[in-house]
């Protein structure tokens, strides 16, 4: 027999994982995929999750439709660190005689030589991969993999579009909608068990345009998508961005304002910033200092920004709605650097109010001219 293992935190499975097992069962011929939710994934701790039995039960309620496949609770049941080179192991002992692979997508294949032990895997499997959005890119890949393993992957057709179990988890926990990005009975799932919901920022929609709202998400998905780099826990990535427009269309006189005071001399556009931090701390009951520093500072920066500002305040100036000159160029040195992206979105910010002959409110210079000095350093 030909049996194909896919493996992965499933947190949820959505539409994408179905296509992909239905796309390898047809153009690999096999006769069987074991759907093999882990138990703890590496390097993906901080993320909203789902228990290990909710995992489990979404993958068969997204599979139950698919012939051929077949959800495992092996690795579930096995606890700890999910390893695939010891799941692979296990599979090639009760399944010695069968042809074995292992579907992984392009990222998958690009990060193999940082998986544990990539050479067991190799001994008991063969990897079948797919370019999920993009071909081209793939086929450098699977060279860099050829050059480093000695063989190359087999290569099924299927290019996928973009979802993401993150963008599921950001929508769900923002009160919005995931139609279209996984099964209509594990949506269902999700929301009758209220999977990922942050319930606190449920009502941050009511404070906001629909325009505005609309550039929270946004905001919310970028920051949630890239928040493992800087190692900034997925739920306050979400807060943060959620809430930081929070506080823009609130009138002076509005009762959430009570109390506050703003700093002298803060130009119109940077004010919502410190509203805003109110705001999510008196209103919304927001209490840590690093989500509310994160809000506080999302529109003029500062020096020495901590982690979650500096992603704030990246996230909501480049997110995909956003539309200015030179941003595709910010948005693909943040995809390799955030560091860099920092200084030159300041760089940017700092060079647009000088042409435009408006004020720069003194955080911003100062944290650019720290930005600068520091880089000048290194």
């Amino acid at each position: 027999m030909k049996i194909a293992i896919f493996g992965g935190s499933f947190n949820p499975v959505h539409s994408e994982h179905i296509n992909i097992v239905k796309a390898a069962l047809s153009s690999l011929y096999l006769d069987r995929v074991i759907i093999m939710p882990s138990c703890e994934t590496p390097n993906k701790s901080g993320r909203l999750s789902a228990s290990s039995q909710d995992r489990l039960n979404m993958c068969r309620l997204a599979f139950k439709g698919v012939d051929a496949a077949e959800v495992s609770d092996y690795e579930l049941t096995q606890g700890g660190i999910s390893y695939s080179y010891l799941t692979c192991r296990a599979i090639k002992q009760k399944y010695p005689h069968d042809d074995l692979y292992f579907i992984v997508g392009a990222d998958m294949l690009e990060n193999f030589q940082q998986w544990k032990n990539p050479g067991e895997i190799l001994k008991c499997v063969k990897l079948a991969v797919c370019a999920r959005e993009n071909e081209e890119s793939l086929l450098k890949v699977i060279q860099c993999f050829e050059k480093a393993f000695g063989q190359i992957p087999v290569m099924f057709n299927y290019v996928g579009k973009n979802v993401s179990s993150t963008k599921i988890r950001t929508l769900c926990a923002l009160g919005e909608s995931i139609e279209g990005y996984t099964d209509e009975k594990v949506a269902t799932y999700i929301k009758d068990n209220n999977l990922y919901v942050l319930p606190q920022l449920l009502k941050v929609k009511s404070y906001l345009t629909p325009e505005r709202w609309a550039h929270t998400v946004r905001v919310a998905i970028m920051s949630a998508e890239n928040c493992q780099r800087l190692k900034i826990p997925e739920h306050k990535a979400i807060t943060a961005a959620a809430l930081h427009d929070c506080a823009k269309y609130l009138k002076p006189d509005s009762p959430a304002l009570a109390g506050f005071t703003c700093p002298e001399g803060v130009p119109e556009p940077v004010v919502h910033q410190y509203v805003g931090a109110y705001v999510a701390e008196h209103t919304f009951g927001i209490t840590d200092k690093e989500i509310l520093e994160a809000i506080r500072y999302h529109t003029s920066g500062k020096q020495n920004m901590q982690p979650l500002t500096k992603l704030l305040y990246l996230c909501d100036m480049l997110e995909d709605g956003r539309e200015f000159e030179g941003v595709q160029k910010l948005r693909e040195i943040f995809s390799h650097s955030i560091d860099d992206a920092l200084y030159f979105s300041f760089e940017h910010q700092v060079v647009y109010l000088k042409n435009a002959g408006k004020p720069i409110y003194p955080l911003t210079l100062h944290a650019y001219e720290y930005l600068k000095e520091n880089k000048n350093e290194q």
